[in-house]
Protein backbone atom coordinates (compact mmCIF):
# COMPACT_ATOMS: atom_id res chain seq x y z
CA UNK A 1 0.00 0.00 0.00
CA UNK A 2 1.21 3.49 -0.81
CA UNK A 3 1.02 6.46 1.53
CA UNK A 4 0.93 9.89 -0.10
CA UNK A 5 2.27 12.34 2.48
CA UNK A 6 1.71 16.03 1.76
CA UNK A 7 4.34 18.42 3.13
CA UNK A 8 5.81 21.88 2.81
CA UNK A 9 9.23 22.13 4.47
CA UNK A 10 10.89 19.04 6.01
CA UNK A 11 10.15 18.55 9.73
CA UNK A 12 11.42 16.28 12.48
CA UNK A 13 7.87 14.98 12.93
CA UNK A 14 7.99 13.48 9.45
CA UNK A 15 11.68 12.57 9.23
CA UNK A 16 12.01 11.05 12.71
CA UNK A 17 8.39 10.08 13.32
CA UNK A 18 6.06 9.35 10.43
CA UNK A 19 8.54 8.04 7.86
CA UNK A 20 10.06 5.40 10.18
CA UNK A 21 6.52 4.50 11.32
CA UNK A 22 5.39 4.05 7.73
CA UNK A 23 8.36 1.79 7.08
CA UNK A 24 7.48 -0.32 10.11
CA UNK A 25 3.92 -0.60 8.80
CA UNK A 26 5.23 -1.80 5.44
CA UNK A 27 3.98 1.24 3.51
CA UNK A 28 5.57 2.64 0.38
CA UNK A 29 5.77 6.41 0.86
CA UNK A 30 5.58 9.20 -1.69
CA UNK A 31 6.10 12.71 -0.35
CA UNK A 32 4.21 15.34 -2.32
CA UNK A 33 5.71 18.77 -1.76
CA UNK A 34 6.43 22.17 -3.28
CA UNK A 35 9.96 21.97 -1.83
CA UNK A 36 11.20 18.77 -3.46
CA UNK A 37 14.90 19.59 -3.27
CA UNK A 38 14.81 20.26 0.46
CA UNK A 39 13.05 16.96 1.10
CA UNK A 40 15.46 14.93 -1.00
CA UNK A 41 18.35 16.42 0.96
CA UNK A 42 16.61 15.77 4.27
CA UNK A 43 16.06 12.09 3.48
CA UNK A 44 19.38 11.38 1.80
CA UNK A 45 20.78 9.61 4.87
CA UNK A 46 17.67 7.60 5.73
CA UNK A 47 17.95 3.79 5.42
CA UNK A 48 14.94 3.80 3.11
CA UNK A 49 14.32 7.18 1.54
CA UNK A 50 10.77 7.90 0.33
CA UNK A 51 9.92 8.91 -3.20
CA UNK A 52 9.66 12.70 -3.46
CA UNK A 53 7.40 14.23 -6.12
CA UNK A 54 7.00 17.94 -6.81
CA UNK A 55 3.42 19.14 -6.49
CA UNK A 56 1.64 22.42 -5.73
CA UNK A 57 0.31 20.96 -2.51
CA UNK A 58 -1.42 24.17 -1.39
CA UNK A 59 -3.89 23.65 -4.26
CA UNK A 60 -6.10 20.60 -3.64
CA UNK A 61 -6.96 20.47 -7.34
CA UNK A 62 -3.32 19.84 -8.20
CA UNK A 63 -3.11 17.13 -5.56
CA UNK A 64 -6.26 15.40 -6.85
CA UNK A 65 -5.00 15.60 -10.42
CA UNK A 66 -1.62 14.09 -9.58
CA UNK A 67 -3.14 11.28 -7.52
CA UNK A 68 -5.61 10.53 -10.29
CA UNK A 69 -2.75 10.16 -12.78
CA UNK A 70 -0.90 7.79 -10.46
CA UNK A 71 -3.92 5.76 -9.28
CA UNK A 72 -3.73 3.14 -12.06
CA UNK A 73 -0.22 2.17 -10.90
CA UNK A 74 -1.04 2.45 -7.15
CA UNK A 75 -4.76 1.79 -6.73
CA UNK A 76 -4.43 1.01 -3.02
CA UNK A 77 -3.34 4.20 -1.28
CA UNK A 78 -3.94 6.63 1.58
CA UNK A 79 -3.48 10.41 1.83
CA UNK A 80 -2.06 12.09 4.93
CA UNK A 81 -0.38 15.28 6.09
CA UNK A 82 0.97 16.55 9.40
CA UNK A 83 1.37 20.08 8.05
CA UNK A 84 -0.69 22.74 9.77
CA UNK A 85 -1.14 24.47 6.41
CA UNK A 86 -2.25 21.45 4.35
CA UNK A 87 -5.01 19.82 6.37
CA UNK A 88 -7.91 21.10 4.25
CA UNK A 89 -6.19 20.21 0.98
CA UNK A 90 -5.42 16.72 2.31
CA UNK A 91 -8.97 16.24 3.58
CA UNK A 92 -10.47 17.26 0.23
CA UNK A 93 -8.10 15.03 -1.76
CA UNK A 94 -8.71 12.00 0.47
CA UNK A 95 -12.47 12.51 0.38
CA UNK A 96 -12.41 12.82 -3.41
CA UNK A 97 -11.08 9.28 -3.67
CA UNK A 98 -13.37 7.92 -0.95
CA UNK A 99 -10.49 7.39 1.49
CA UNK A 100 -10.45 7.97 5.26
CA UNK A 101 -10.49 11.75 5.57
CA UNK A 102 -10.90 14.50 8.09
CA UNK A 103 -13.99 16.65 7.58
CA UNK A 104 -12.70 19.50 5.42
CA UNK A 105 -15.09 21.87 7.18
CA UNK A 106 -13.45 21.01 10.51
CA UNK A 107 -9.94 21.51 9.13
CA UNK A 108 -10.97 24.90 7.73
CA UNK A 109 -12.55 25.96 11.04
CA UNK A 110 -9.41 24.96 12.91
CA UNK A 111 -7.04 26.75 10.56
CA UNK A 112 -9.07 29.94 10.07
CA UNK A 113 -8.98 31.60 13.48
CA UNK A 114 -11.75 34.04 12.59
CA UNK A 115 -14.06 31.24 11.49
CA UNK A 116 -13.15 29.26 14.61
CA UNK A 117 -14.39 32.11 16.82
CA UNK A 118 -17.57 32.61 14.81
CA UNK A 119 -18.40 28.92 14.79
CA UNK A 120 -17.92 28.38 18.53
CA UNK A 121 -20.00 31.48 19.27
CA UNK A 122 -22.79 30.30 16.96
CA UNK A 123 -22.73 26.91 18.72
CA UNK A 124 -23.29 28.67 22.03
CA UNK A 125 -20.11 27.27 23.58
CA UNK A 126 -17.80 30.27 23.85
CA UNK A 127 -17.84 33.81 22.58
CA UNK A 128 -14.41 35.41 22.27
CA UNK A 129 -14.84 39.00 21.20
CA UNK A 130 -12.86 39.45 18.00
CA UNK A 131 -12.57 41.46 14.80
CA UNK A 132 -10.98 40.69 11.46
CA UNK A 133 -8.84 42.93 9.25
CA UNK A 134 -9.15 41.78 5.64
CA UNK A 135 -6.10 41.42 3.37
CA UNK A 136 -4.95 44.88 2.37
CA UNK A 137 -7.47 46.65 4.60
CA UNK A 138 -6.14 49.84 6.18
CA UNK A 139 -5.19 49.29 9.85
CA UNK A 140 -6.61 52.74 10.61
CA UNK A 141 -10.03 51.06 10.39
CA UNK A 142 -9.24 48.85 13.39
CA UNK A 143 -10.63 51.33 15.91
CA UNK A 144 -14.11 51.20 14.42
CA UNK A 145 -13.90 47.42 13.91
CA UNK A 146 -13.02 46.86 17.56
CA UNK A 147 -15.78 49.17 18.77
CA UNK A 148 -18.33 47.33 16.66
CA UNK A 149 -17.21 43.95 18.05
CA UNK A 150 -16.74 45.28 21.61
CA UNK A 151 -13.15 43.97 21.72
CA UNK A 152 -11.42 45.21 24.91
CA UNK A 153 -7.77 45.94 25.58
CA UNK A 154 -5.38 44.34 26.17
CA UNK A 155 -5.96 42.47 22.93
CA UNK A 156 -4.10 39.92 20.85
CA UNK A 157 -3.32 40.42 17.18
CA UNK A 158 -2.47 37.39 15.05
CA UNK A 159 -2.51 36.25 11.42
CA UNK A 160 -5.83 34.55 10.68
CA UNK A 161 -4.10 31.46 9.31
CA UNK A 162 -0.87 31.78 11.27
CA UNK A 163 1.12 29.13 13.10
CA UNK A 164 3.79 28.83 15.81
CA UNK A 165 2.98 32.21 17.41
CA UNK A 166 4.52 34.03 14.46
CA UNK A 167 3.42 37.67 14.43
CA UNK A 168 1.23 37.13 17.50
CA UNK A 169 1.44 40.04 19.95
CA UNK A 170 -0.30 41.38 23.01
CA UNK A 171 -1.15 45.06 22.55
CA UNK A 172 -2.28 47.55 25.19
CA UNK A 173 -4.05 50.16 23.07
CA UNK A 174 -5.19 51.23 19.63
CA UNK A 175 -2.02 53.08 18.63
CA UNK A 176 0.14 50.06 19.40
CA UNK A 177 -2.35 47.80 17.61
CA UNK A 178 -2.35 49.88 14.42
CA UNK A 179 1.45 50.05 14.41
CA UNK A 180 1.75 46.29 14.89
CA UNK A 181 -0.80 45.58 12.16
CA UNK A 182 1.16 47.75 9.73
CA UNK A 183 4.36 45.85 10.59
CA UNK A 184 2.72 42.48 9.98
CA UNK A 185 1.20 43.64 6.68
CA UNK A 186 4.62 44.84 5.52
CA UNK A 187 6.11 41.34 5.59
CA UNK A 188 2.89 39.35 5.18
CA UNK A 189 1.23 41.06 2.21
CA UNK A 190 -2.18 39.59 1.56
CA UNK A 191 -2.58 38.12 5.05
CA UNK A 192 -5.80 38.61 6.98
CA UNK A 193 -5.42 39.52 10.65
CA UNK A 194 -7.56 38.72 13.68
CA UNK A 195 -7.72 40.91 16.78
CA UNK A 196 -9.34 39.31 19.82
CA UNK A 197 -9.69 39.75 23.55
CA UNK A 198 -6.82 38.39 25.61
CA UNK A 199 -7.71 35.10 27.28
CA UNK A 200 -5.92 35.12 30.60
CA UNK A 201 -5.30 31.89 32.50
CA UNK A 202 -3.03 28.87 32.71
CA UNK A 203 -2.06 27.74 29.21
CA UNK A 204 -2.47 24.02 28.56
CA UNK A 205 -2.81 21.62 25.66
CA UNK A 206 -4.97 18.59 24.99
CA UNK A 207 -3.69 15.90 22.63
CA UNK A 208 -6.31 13.69 21.01
CA UNK A 209 -6.38 10.94 18.40
CA UNK A 210 -9.46 9.56 16.65
CA UNK A 211 -10.15 6.79 14.15
CA UNK A 212 -13.47 8.14 12.88
CA UNK A 213 -15.47 6.09 15.39
CA UNK A 214 -13.93 6.99 18.72
CA UNK A 215 -11.74 9.86 19.85
CA UNK A 216 -9.11 9.15 22.52
CA UNK A 217 -7.45 11.62 24.89
CA UNK A 218 -3.69 11.02 24.95
CA UNK A 219 -2.96 13.50 27.73
CA UNK A 220 -1.71 17.04 27.45
CA UNK A 221 0.82 19.62 28.55
CA UNK A 222 1.14 22.70 30.72
CA UNK A 223 2.96 25.39 28.77
CA UNK A 224 5.30 28.13 29.96
CA UNK A 225 5.31 31.16 27.68
CA UNK A 226 7.82 33.95 27.19
CA UNK A 227 7.00 37.32 28.78
CA UNK A 228 4.58 39.54 26.82
CA UNK A 229 4.12 40.92 24.27
CA UNK A 230 5.20 37.66 22.59
CA UNK A 231 3.74 34.18 23.00
CA UNK A 232 6.75 31.91 22.51
CA UNK A 233 6.56 28.44 24.02
CA UNK A 234 9.56 28.04 26.30
CA UNK A 235 8.77 24.78 28.11
CA UNK A 236 6.06 22.12 28.19
CA UNK A 237 5.44 19.67 31.04
CA UNK A 238 3.47 16.49 30.37
CA UNK A 239 0.13 16.01 32.13
CA UNK A 240 -1.36 12.50 31.82
CA UNK A 241 -4.84 13.72 32.70
CA UNK A 242 -6.26 17.23 33.06
CA UNK A 243 -9.27 17.61 35.39
CA UNK A 244 -12.32 15.85 33.96
CA UNK A 245 -14.45 19.00 33.93
CA UNK A 246 -11.79 20.86 31.95
CA UNK A 247 -11.38 18.05 29.42
CA UNK A 248 -15.15 17.82 28.97
CA UNK A 249 -15.34 21.51 28.07
CA UNK A 250 -12.55 21.25 25.51
CA UNK A 251 -13.98 18.08 23.95
CA UNK A 252 -17.41 19.69 23.62
CA UNK A 253 -15.83 22.52 21.64
CA UNK A 254 -13.89 20.06 19.46
CA UNK A 255 -17.16 18.23 18.81
CA UNK A 256 -18.74 21.46 17.64
CA UNK A 257 -15.81 22.16 15.33
CA UNK A 258 -16.03 18.62 13.92
CA UNK A 259 -12.68 17.27 15.07
CA UNK A 260 -12.68 13.48 14.88
CA UNK A 261 -10.32 11.52 12.65
CA UNK A 262 -6.60 11.80 13.24
CA UNK A 263 -4.38 13.70 15.66
CA UNK A 264 -5.32 17.08 17.08
CA UNK A 265 -3.30 19.48 19.23
CA UNK A 266 -5.54 21.95 21.05
CA UNK A 267 -4.26 24.90 23.07
CA UNK A 268 -6.53 26.35 25.74
CA UNK A 269 -6.42 28.38 28.93
CA UNK A 270 -8.00 27.43 32.24
CA UNK A 271 -9.35 30.50 34.01
CA UNK A 272 -9.61 30.83 37.82
CA UNK A 273 -13.29 29.81 37.77
CA UNK A 274 -12.40 26.54 35.97
CA UNK A 275 -13.62 27.71 32.57
CA UNK A 276 -11.65 26.24 29.66
CA UNK A 277 -11.33 28.55 26.66
CA UNK A 278 -9.70 27.49 23.42
CA UNK A 279 -6.80 29.59 22.16
CA UNK A 280 -6.36 27.66 18.92
CA UNK A 281 -6.89 24.24 17.38
CA UNK A 282 -4.06 22.67 15.40
CA UNK A 283 -5.64 19.72 13.61
CA UNK A 284 -2.44 17.65 13.48
CA UNK A 285 0.05 16.20 15.94
CA UNK A 286 1.94 18.48 18.32
CA UNK A 287 5.38 19.49 17.02
CA UNK A 288 8.76 20.84 18.14
CA UNK A 289 9.87 17.37 19.32
CA UNK A 290 6.86 17.09 21.67
CA UNK A 291 5.31 14.38 19.48
CA UNK A 292 8.47 12.28 19.76
CA UNK A 293 8.52 12.91 23.51
CA UNK A 294 4.83 12.03 23.76
CA UNK A 295 5.44 8.68 22.09
CA UNK A 296 8.19 7.99 24.64
CA UNK A 297 6.27 9.07 27.74
CA UNK A 298 3.21 7.04 26.69
CA UNK A 299 5.39 4.10 25.62
CA UNK A 300 3.26 3.74 22.50
CA UNK A 301 3.89 3.51 18.75
CA UNK A 302 2.20 6.89 18.44
CA UNK A 303 3.14 7.63 14.85
CA UNK A 304 1.97 4.20 13.69
CA UNK A 305 -1.34 4.77 15.48
CA UNK A 306 -1.85 8.11 13.74
CA UNK A 307 -1.17 6.49 10.37
CA UNK A 308 -3.43 3.54 11.25
CA UNK A 309 -6.32 5.99 11.68
CA UNK A 310 -5.74 7.35 8.17
CA UNK A 311 -5.53 3.81 6.81
CA UNK A 312 -9.06 3.16 8.09
CA UNK A 313 -7.96 0.93 10.96
CA UNK A 314 -9.69 1.01 14.33
CA UNK A 315 -7.57 2.11 17.28
CA UNK A 316 -7.39 0.14 20.54
CA UNK A 317 -10.57 0.78 22.53
CA UNK A 318 -8.61 1.31 25.76
CA UNK A 319 -6.06 3.71 24.26
CA UNK A 320 -7.12 6.68 26.39
CA UNK A 321 -7.08 4.67 29.60
CA UNK A 322 -3.60 3.34 28.82
CA UNK A 323 -2.32 6.87 28.22
CA UNK A 324 -3.78 8.25 31.44
CA UNK A 325 -2.17 5.41 33.40
CA UNK A 326 1.40 6.02 32.24
CA UNK A 327 3.78 6.19 35.23
CA UNK A 328 6.29 8.32 33.33
CA UNK A 329 6.67 12.11 33.25
CA UNK A 330 8.32 14.41 30.74
CA UNK A 331 9.61 17.90 30.04
CA UNK A 332 10.37 19.69 26.75
CA UNK A 333 12.36 22.93 26.87
CA UNK A 334 13.79 25.23 24.22
CA UNK A 335 16.96 27.31 24.23
CA UNK A 336 16.24 30.51 22.28
CA UNK A 337 18.34 33.16 20.62
CA UNK A 338 17.82 36.51 22.32
CA UNK A 339 19.24 38.60 19.50
CA UNK A 340 20.14 38.51 15.81
CA UNK A 341 23.48 37.06 14.81
CA UNK A 342 25.47 33.98 13.90
CA UNK A 343 25.43 30.85 16.04
CA UNK A 344 29.11 30.27 16.87
CA UNK A 345 28.89 27.67 19.66
CA UNK A 346 26.32 25.03 20.54
CA UNK A 347 26.21 21.36 21.58
CA UNK A 348 25.59 18.65 19.01
CA UNK A 349 22.80 16.06 18.92
CA UNK A 350 22.52 13.95 22.05
CA UNK A 351 20.41 10.94 22.98
CA UNK A 352 20.83 8.98 26.20
CA UNK A 353 18.68 5.96 26.97
CA UNK A 354 17.16 5.60 30.43
CA UNK A 355 19.28 2.52 31.13
CA UNK A 356 22.44 4.55 30.46
CA UNK A 357 21.73 7.03 33.26
CA UNK A 358 21.59 6.57 37.03
CA UNK A 359 18.38 8.62 37.25
CA UNK A 360 16.51 6.41 34.77
CA UNK A 361 15.79 9.36 32.47
CA UNK A 362 15.87 9.33 28.69
CA UNK A 363 17.48 12.62 27.64
CA UNK A 364 17.40 13.95 24.09
CA UNK A 365 18.89 17.10 22.59
CA UNK A 366 18.13 18.20 19.04
CA UNK A 367 19.85 21.29 17.56
CA UNK A 368 17.44 23.51 15.67
CA UNK A 369 20.08 25.70 14.02
CA UNK A 370 23.46 24.80 12.57
CA UNK A 371 26.65 26.44 13.77
CA UNK A 372 27.61 29.17 11.32
CA UNK A 373 24.03 30.09 10.41
CA UNK A 374 23.04 33.73 10.74
CA UNK A 375 19.47 34.69 11.57
CA UNK A 376 17.46 37.71 12.52
CA UNK A 377 15.69 37.85 15.87
CA UNK A 378 12.21 36.60 14.99
CA UNK A 379 10.47 36.59 18.40
CA UNK A 380 8.89 33.24 17.51
CA UNK A 381 9.92 29.60 17.79
CA UNK A 382 12.16 30.24 14.79
CA UNK A 383 14.52 31.61 17.45
CA UNK A 384 14.94 28.10 18.88
CA UNK A 385 18.58 27.08 18.95
CA UNK A 386 17.93 23.73 20.62
CA UNK A 387 15.13 21.60 21.99
CA UNK A 388 15.90 19.37 24.97
CA UNK A 389 13.42 16.81 26.24
CA UNK A 390 13.46 14.23 28.97
CA UNK A 391 11.24 11.32 29.99
CA UNK A 392 11.72 9.87 33.44
CA UNK A 393 10.17 8.08 36.41
CA UNK A 394 8.95 11.34 37.98
CA UNK A 395 8.69 15.04 37.14
CA UNK A 396 11.58 16.09 39.33
CA UNK A 397 13.95 13.70 37.57
CA UNK A 398 12.88 14.87 34.11
CA UNK A 399 13.16 18.53 35.08
CA UNK A 400 16.59 18.05 36.64
CA UNK A 401 17.92 16.21 33.58
CA UNK A 402 16.92 19.05 31.26
CA UNK A 403 18.28 21.72 33.62
CA UNK A 404 21.53 19.80 33.97
CA UNK A 405 22.03 19.58 30.21
CA UNK A 406 21.38 23.30 29.75
CA UNK A 407 23.78 24.19 32.57
CA UNK A 408 26.53 21.94 31.21
CA UNK A 409 26.49 23.42 27.70
CA UNK A 410 26.77 26.82 26.06
CA UNK A 411 25.15 28.53 23.12
CA UNK A 412 26.76 31.65 21.70
CA UNK A 413 25.36 34.17 19.22
CA UNK A 414 27.86 36.53 17.62
CA UNK A 415 26.31 39.76 16.30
Amino acid sequence: MRLYLLALNPTASVTEGFLPAAARLGLDVTVLTDQAGAHRRAYAELPSAPEVVACEVRDFREVVGLLSQRAPQDPDFAVFSNSDHLQTQTALAAAYFGLPAKDWRATLRAKNKGELRRHLAAAGLDTVRSAELAPGQDPSELASLLRAADVPFPAVIKPREGVASEDVSLVAGIEELVRRAEEVQDHRPGAALVVEEFLDGRLCTLETLGDGHRRHVLGGFRTRLSPPPDFIEEALVFVPAHPLAVVAQVLAQLDAIGVGLGACHTEFVVQPDGRARIVEVNYRAIGDQCDLMLAAVLDLPLFELVLDAHLGRELPADLGERCAATPLRARNEAVRADRAGTLTAAPGPHDERADERADGVRLVHRPQRAIGERHEHYRTNRDYLSVIWAVGPDQAAADAAVAGFVAANRWEITP
